[in-house]
């Protein structure tokens, strides 16, 4: 028995390793095709030939919630801390680095304004509850401003959570739901983001690195500069089995037979396909999706088969799925020591940093330092990203998806009122992301395909595009729920997967959470 991975993202890895841990699968049985040099998907972070470093985005974690994530890590050695797992490192950095973020929103004046209040009128709370209790049969593929009125995308909360989470008002009221609960222990903390935690690098170095490594030691192959073009599949009476992959490794095809008993977990889809870095004095280009065949193979085994998802329900308006991030290489503290004395928070214990009239709408976080493996002690790196890139800039005269890393640099200092020596040595990648919230797209019920298809023989989905319960897109937790969901039931491990942690079921959160709102 061989189990084959379609991409190298952390819903393969995550499954590979749920192979060998618990289905006690043979490594050197376990094969990932990569498209890219490096595996890791979305959760990537990088040293660019400048100097400077590079990563579309920084995932945030909890400890009350990523059941499934934390059970996968507690199996993986630290590289750094012998003796612990990734978990146990996890855990213990945060409680050394805990976060109380004291600027969550920052006005035109560089006033921090006062969040221990979410700004709702009764008219917002109605809506609110009436959204948070409606049925998701109800609310269909509808959008959030079907159900919310326009002040309420004024208020204190929405900044926040928007900002936290990377929502548009017309993105999936569905998708909000499941949000406001998966989330809700969140809610009454959410202008501090107390319940947030962060790795100990970004989650390239402190995931993806410890994790691939377990997994080499294991004899999982990785088999890199690899793309599966498309599969071959067979119906058995209305069932549905893979029986071969097409590989392209270089312009060179090559077709792998699917065996009886063999597996084949696919990636569909990506929220970072057709990202493009730009420099301090270019933006990034714009790529669409044909200059990528990132969702090729999903649309192509999806024509004729609706259980297996439609990819068109997410990849077909790049304007309302894209934003712009950029990460600054400082090589002095300048910055730093401003953006600390201001924030009131020491680097790696706030949040984000909101700036609430920003026709960008930019935010910015200060990481603990050093955040890149091996990053020289006198470099400090910071990240950031802008909900409405397509926007003129307040101190910059064009959109954000025009400027470079310079341009971006001083409409920073124009919201901070610092001055622009504060980035005389830094370096600032711009990175455009056509698809980045494009899992939030509204969308019918059967437009994701389950981790295993009903009429799925040898064939499973592990990704941000699968339907899962009660669990929410865009977050580490889902593609490793995913995983480990598919890759039970096809092995029929008896093992139960971590359930979702009903928190919005909890008494003490949900009174916590009617006193926040009525406040």
């Amino acid at each position: 028995m061989k189990a084959y991975f379609i991409g190298g993202g952390i819903g393969s890895l995550a499954g590979a390793a749920f192979l060998v841990r618990d289905a006690q699968l043979p490594g050197r049985d376990i094969v990932i095709y990569e498209a890219q040099p490096l595996v890791g998907g979305s959760l990537d972070g990088a040293l660019l030939a400048n100097g400077a470093y590079s990563l579309r985005g920084g995932r945030m974690l909890t400890t009350d919630h990523y059941e499934c994530t934390w059970d996968l890590l507690s199996s993986i050695p630290s590289l750094e801390r012998p003796g612990l797992s990734v978990r146990d490192e996890t855990v213990a950095f945060n409680e050394e680095n805990p976060a109380h973020s004291r600027a969550r929103l920052v006005d035109r004046n560089r006033f921090k304004i006062d969040v221990s209040h979410m700004g709702f009128s009764g008219r917002d709370r109605l809506e609110l509850l009436r959204l948070t209790e409606a049925s998701e049969e109800t609310l269909g593929n509808s959008r959030i401003t079907d159900w919310l009125s326009p002040k309420f995308f004024e208020s204190n909360f929405w900044y926040m959570w928007q900002t936290t989470f990377a929502f548009q008002p017309w993105h999936s009221a569905v998708e909000l739901r499941r949000y406001l609960h998966r989330f809700m222990s969140e809610f009454p903390r959410i202008e501090t983001l107390a319940g947030v935690k962060r790795t100990v690098y970004n989650q390239y170095d402190a995931i993806v690195q410890p994790l691939a490594d377990w997994l080499k030691r294991q004899g999982v192959q990785f088999v890199r500069g690899t793309a599966v073009t498309d599969m071959t599949l067979e119906d058995e009476g209305g069932r549905v089995r893979v029986r071969q992959l097409v590989l392209d490794r270089d312009g060179r095809t090559a077709n792998v037979r699917i065996e009886d008993g063999d597996l084949v977990f696919f990636q569909n889809g990506s929220m970072t396909d057709a990202s493009s870095l730009g420099s301090m004095t270019e933006p990034p280009p714009h790529l669409t999706k044909a200059d990528s065949q990132g969702w090729a193979l999903w649309e192509t085994i999806a024509q004729g088969r609706p259980e297996f998802g439609n990819p068109s329900a997410f990849n077909s308006s790049i304007p309302e799925s894209y934003w712009l991030s950029f990460t600054v290489t400082c090589r002095d503290p300048r910055f730093f020591d401003k953006m600390e004395a201001f924030s009131g928070n020491r680097a790696g214990t706030g949040g984000l940093v909101t700036f609430r009239d920003s026709n960008w709408l930019m935010s910015a976080v200060l990481y603990h330092q050093p955040h890149f493996a091996g990053q020289p002690k006198d470099v400090q790196v910071f990240w950031g990203y802008a909900l409405h890139p397509d926007r003129i800039g307040n101190f910059v005269g064009k959109p954000m998806s025009e400027c470079g890393g310079a341009d971006i640099l001083n409409e920073l200092c124009g919201h901070l009122n610092f001055d622009r020596d504060v980035f005389e040595t830094a370096t600032c990648i711009p990175c455009r992301m056509p698809y980045i919230t494009s899992m939030f797209m509204p969308r019918n019920v059967t437009d994701r395909p389950l981790p295993v298809p009903r009429n799925s023989v040898n064939l499973a989905f592990v990704s941000q595009f699968v339907e899962i319960p009660d669990d929410v897109v865009f977050t580490v937790e889902y593609s490793v729920r995913a995983a480990q969901m598919a890759v039970y039931q096809l092995m029929k491990i008896e093992r139960p997967v971590p359930p979702v942690t009903r928190h919005d079921k909890s008494l003490a959160v949900i009174f916590a959470t009617l006193e926040k709102a009525f406040a």
